[in-house]
């Protein structure tokens, strides 16, 4: 009797670090997601086959941007905050789902991806980014950090290297 009670509270302990590891997994230097009620300012893009408009967008360290994101192209694209560095990390990532027939050009495939073999769910669940569907509209919210060389870009396999990508120049 005397046991189980340390041993529950062990638990109880254990289940709450592995939350809160989790919930902090997404942590980013040049800013956090936010909810779009915080929202100081409203930017829309426009996402077509294969360009952003606008290519460059200047904000303010501490500024809560809602980036509205419309998808005027036949193509699936995806709106990616980060470095030169991220992005090509998770262009491989974006690679490997399309690889998997878990992503398409034109949308999300249909497959059970839990059975891949990999131990792991493959998901598209990144705070920093959001795919946007041919004719469809999305929102990310974020508040910016100092930040150099932030860039945002649609890494869907060759997105990016045929020049899906824009500059985010963050000033204090």
């Amino acid at each position: 009797m005397t046991l189980r009670t340390p041993l529950l509270l062990a638990g109880c302990l254990l289940a709450l670090s592995v939350n809160a590891l989790a919930e902090g997994a997404h942590t980013y230097a040049f800013g956090q997601p936010a909810p779009a009620d915080k929202a100081t300012r409203t930017v829309e893009i426009t996402l077509q086959d294969i360009a952003f408009s606008p290519t460059s967008l200047d904000v303010k360290a501490g500024e809560t941007v809602r980036f509205v994101l419309v998808n005027k192209g036949r193509l699936l694209h995806e709106f990616n905050l980060g470095d030169a560095a991220m992005h090509a990390q998770h262009q491989q990532e974006m690679l490997q789902m399309q690889a998997s027939g878990m992503l398409t050009p034109t949308g999300m495939g249909e497959m059970d991806h839990s059975a891949m073999g990999h131990g792991e769910v493959m998901k598209h669940d990144d705070p920093n980014s959001v795919l946007v569907a041919p004719g469809k509209t999305a929102e990310l919210t974020w508040t910016f950090k100092q930040a150099t060389g932030l860039e945002f870009a649609c890494n869907l396999p060759g997105h990016y290297q045929a020049g899906m990508v824009g500059k985010l120049n963050v000033s204090q």
